[in-house]
């Protein structure tokens, strides 16, 4: 065996030949030929990869195991780690995207001739498109390096043939951060294009704190772009220049420094400059930067980081040049920034302040904020800031009764809506410097108006209530709504239960119906085309329309039928959801199972109904230290004939439209009370 090979644990080994872990156990019993430990723990050992495939292939048990997930076994236990691992890929990648003919004569030897010659390939592809800067991320990786590698890149290479090389590492990327949430700070795609679209379009782009290349991938467009990358993590830029250079033609530069101290790109004049820089950071230079000429607003407190990251994103702009920065709502108040605020507004620099709703972007309970400057080639003689807020009550507080969370959370916001909310309010602004007043949606306030003590320019102090919040017409109307849903929910209230029998069925699992072929199984994708609705785990949980959204890819997307059984595998809830017409032709959500039953032998509402009881939800689940997972495969059923099947499905059904009804309910009455609350105080409801 080589040494420092790939190294996989028992679950991960599970995955590759799609069992649980409990059979993992059972081979390594029964089976004396069975790859000994190589590493881990007593507890949770591990193993090398090459052997346990040799393994599996010799049993049988990995012919129909997904390229995809041998690719990421061999990504996931690299000896030098995941994130050089996806370096190695997207190095590789790269290479086969840009020269496949050279990649083919290199990849035709063995694993060490490949190691020894990839790096000068390589170079002849990496210093074309990265150039040469100080603190440059993507360096060339050595044979020594790669040698381990090796498996890895040719898997993925298999996997580029189908997919394309931009798809293969979207995928190994995406994935990687979704195993590791708390590595990494993310900003949202549907977050991205908005910032994206504030900027406009530009030729030089520059993202300050990139991170994992967000923010630079929605501003790509075309060739003759630059664009410019910088984060104080090495492994972030080095990811952030190879997804750019595998998304675009354009000219990609990524730096490691750290951006305040260390600026790679102090002589770049961008066009537009896009960041979501770090928050509430105390140590990010205050001492060593007094002097600098990029505070040309006044010099930051200590506290006000945030505020340094804004005057940098200006000095890095051309003349007339645009900067959106995602911002904590504490920066448009807090005491401490007041005087930079006031100087900002003066000069003109600061033209927007937007309020997203709450689940925008992490920390997802706290509603940020978009700030939208320009480099003024001149201060304006009547200067005016444009304050929207798409989290007002006004504009979210109908989400719920169109069968969506206002706030986002897991896959609940509506990013459509708050980019229409928000483009049309930026837009007229933008073209005359002053809007049309929408009330409890946007304003556009005369700067002398903000130059108080305080400078606040939290956009929900200055924006009238919208017109029709609490309006007792409307209200009425909400009234009546909840008054006939009451009266439904009473009708659907289920009758009294009939006389206990003994429930002594023969029951039969999931996965022996799926074998039996009286069912297909199939899981969520990681990818879908653009403008199809994703059903997520949160819709499936809170009975709510498809609302999330995936990452562009050519993975074929599982769509759901009507008919079709829907069950989330994390959260610990015993669910399971029918797809009805209006949900059906959704792409098929992360951590969701679906179950299509043949109509011939399995109804489905049976199936629903008993996928749902307490106890089988608990002897088919998992339990870690932060979740819990549910194994389909291991829910049980009772074998009843179809007729008998109906008979339940029909009142599973019944209590399915009692639960809606109940929510509905809720929601309605939530609404009033909302309603009632903010018309009392806004005068436009009378206490009598």
């Amino acid at each position: 065996m080589q040494e420092n090979a790939t190294e996989v644990t028992a679950a991960g080994i599970a995955r590759l030949a799609g069992v649980g872990r409990a059979a993992v156990s059972n081979w390594r019993r029964r089976h004396a030929d069975f790859p000994r430990p190589v590493g881990g723990t007593e507890t949770s050992p591990s193993f090398a990869l090459a052997d346990v495939e040799e393994w599996l292939r010799k049993q049988g048990k990995l012919a129909e195991v997904p390229l995809r997930e041998r690719v990421w076994q061999h990504l996931a236990g690299h000896p030098g780690g995941p994130v050089t691992a996806l370096v190695h890929a997207g190095c590789a990648l790269l290479l086969i995207n840009d020269r496949p003919t050279v990649w083919l004569e290199l990849a035709a030897g063995s694993d060490e001739r490949l190691a020894e010659l990839l790096p000068t390939a390589l170079d002849q592809v990496l210093t074309p498109r990265f150039g040469v800067v100080g603190g440059r991320a993507v360096n060339t990786p050595t044979a020594a390096e790669l040698l381990p590698s090796a498996p890895l890149l040719r898997g993925a290479a298999e996997l580029a043939a189908g997919l394309g090389a931009r798809q293969t590492y979207e995928f190994l990327l995406g994935r990687h951060l979704d195993a590791n949430p708390r590595q990494y700070t993310l900003t949202p795609a549907g977050l991205a294009s908005l910032m994206a679209e504030l900027a406009g379009s530009a030729r030089t782009v520059l993202d300050p704190a990139c991170g994992t290349g967000a923010l630079l991938r929605a501003a790509a467009s075309g060739p003759d772009q630059q664009l410019y990358g910088q984060d104080s993590v090495p492994d972030l830029a080095a990811l952030t220049g190879l997804r750019l250079a595998l998304h675009t033609r354009a000219t990609v530069r990524s730096a490691a420094e750290d951006t305040l101290r260390a600026d790679a790109y102090d002589r770049v004049r961008a066009d537009v400059v896009l960041c979501h820089p770090p928050f509430n950071e105390r140590n990010w230079g205050h001492d060593e930067l007094a002097y600098d000429a990029r505070w040309e607003y006044g010099f930051p407190a200590r506290t006000e980081s945030e505020l340094a990251w804004v005057q940098h994103a200006l000095a890095r702009l051309r003349d007339g040049g645009t900067a959106v920065l995602l911002m904590p709502p504490a920066a448009a108040s807090r005491r401490s920034g007041r005087r930079i605020r006031a100087d900002l507004l003066r000069r003109g620099a600061l033209r927007a302040v937007i309020a997203l709703p709450a689940g925008a972007a992490p920390p997802y309970n706290i509603p940020l904020h978009l700030w939208v400057l320009r480099r003024p080639e001149k201060a304006p003689a009547q200067p005016e800031l444009l304050l929207a807020d798409t989290g007002a009550p006004g504009e979210s507080g109908g989400a719920a009764e169109r069968g969506r969370e206002p706030a986002g959370g897991r896959g609940g916001l509506d990013w459509t809506a708050v980019r229409t909310a928000v483009l049309d309010a930026w837009r007229p602004f933008d073209r005359t410097g002053t809007a049309p007043e929408q009330p409890g949606v946007s304003r556009s306030v005369p700067v002398i108006e903000l130059l108080d003590d305080d400078v606040d320019l939290a956009p929900a102090r200055h924006l009238p209530p919208p017109a029709e919040a609490g309006g007792a017409e409307q209200l009425t109307t909400v009234r009546e709504r909840l008054g006939e849903t009451l009266r439904l929910t009473a009708e659907l209230a289920p009758r009294a239960a009939g006389e206990p029998s003994p429930a002594r069925w023969p029951l039969t699992t999931v996965g022996e119906l799926a074998r039996a072929g009286a069912l297909v199984l199939r899981t969520g994708g990681n990818s879908a085309p653009a403008r199809v609705p994703v059903l997520t785990d949160h819709d499936v949980f809170a009975g709510t329309a498809p609302s999330g959204a995936l990452p562009e890819g050519d993975e074929e997307p599982v769509l759901v039928r009507a008919g079709d059984v829907v069950v989330p595998v994390l959260g610990g809830g015993s669910v399971a959801r029918v797809v009805d017409d209006a949900t059906a032709g959704a792409a098929l959500g992360r951590n969701l199972t679906l179950l299509r039953p043949d109509t011939g032998a399995l109804d489905a509402w049976f199936l629903a109904g008993f996928l749902r009881g307490t106890a089988n939800n608990r002897q088919a689940s998992s339990y870690a230290s932060t979740a819990t997972r549910l194994d389909v495969r291991r829910l049980q059923l009772p074998r009843l004939p179809l007729d008998q099947q109906r008979r339940y499905g029909a009142r599973f059904r019944a209590l399915a439209e009692f639960e809606e009804a109940l929510r509905r309910a809720g929601r309605l009455g939530e609404q009033l009370v909302r309603g009632m609350y903010d018309g009392l105080t806004d005068g436009t409801v009378a206490p009598e």
